[in-house]
């Protein structure tokens, strides 16, 4: 059963992504003018097409896909990679969004004082989310913090860290970000970035 499962990649339709079944697909695409998406082995591959034009894959195998993108869950490298450094804990924190391929910087926030690594990974994740909702674009994002990722996915965020002068900066942002979540959508997919095999996050500030 698991071997034929497929994962599908919707480039046009009413809410662009990657899908895991053909009905939720069937859902994206149905009535929809023009409706551009194809079928995967893998949602590695999937999510790395979804990445890339839609005309790049019209006509190619998924085998061929494969042997390009690597066969465990290569990096997607037109993507965004997310991170945030701090120095102690609490400390003086900074974020920042890097292109995954090139490291170019895409945005950075900070430095902020009596800050965590955690809310500062929450809040990259946010800002490039935001980001590219106000720019239409679905690019895929790395974040290599699974707490981060859970305070997204929850829209909640679990921190032990006092509020004080020097940080209430920090916590109106935690509250703008999750009033964000709450009041949008998004199609860009949140991948956890694969430090025990790949190395550190491009976005890493290398100050480890």
């Amino acid at each position: 059963m698991g071997k034929s499962k497929k994962y599908y990649a919707v480039w046009a339709g009413h809410r662009p992504g990657v899908y895991d079944s053909w009905q939720t697909c069937q859902m994206q695409i149905k009535n929809f003018p023009g409706a551009k998406y194809k079928s995967f082995k893998t949602e590695a591959e999937a999510e790395e097409a979804l990445s890339e034009p839609y005309k790049k894959h019209i006509g190619n195998s998924t085998k061929k896909k494969q042997s390009n993108s690597g066969s465990h869950k290569g990096i997607i490298k037109q993507s965004v990679s997310v991170d945030a450094a701090c120095s102690g804990n609490p400390g003086i924190m900074e974020y920042r969004g890097v292109h995954t391929g090139t490291k170019e910087e895409i945005f950075y926030q900070g430095p902020y004082k009596d800050g965590t690594n955690n809310i500062g990974e929450f809040l990259a994740l946010v800002h490039a989310l935001a980001l590219f909702k106000k720019l239409n674009n679905n690019t895929i994002i790395y974040t290599d913090s699974r707490t981060a990722m859970a305070w997204v996915k929850n829209k909640k965020v679990k921190t032990t860290l006092k509020k004080n002068a020097r940080n209430a900066v920090l916590f109106d942002l935690m509250d703008r970000a999750i009033k964000w979540l709450n009041e949008n959508t998004y199609t860009n997919t949140i991948l956890k970035w694969d430090t025990k095999n790949w190395g550190e996050i491009p976005a890493d500030f290398g100050r480890k």
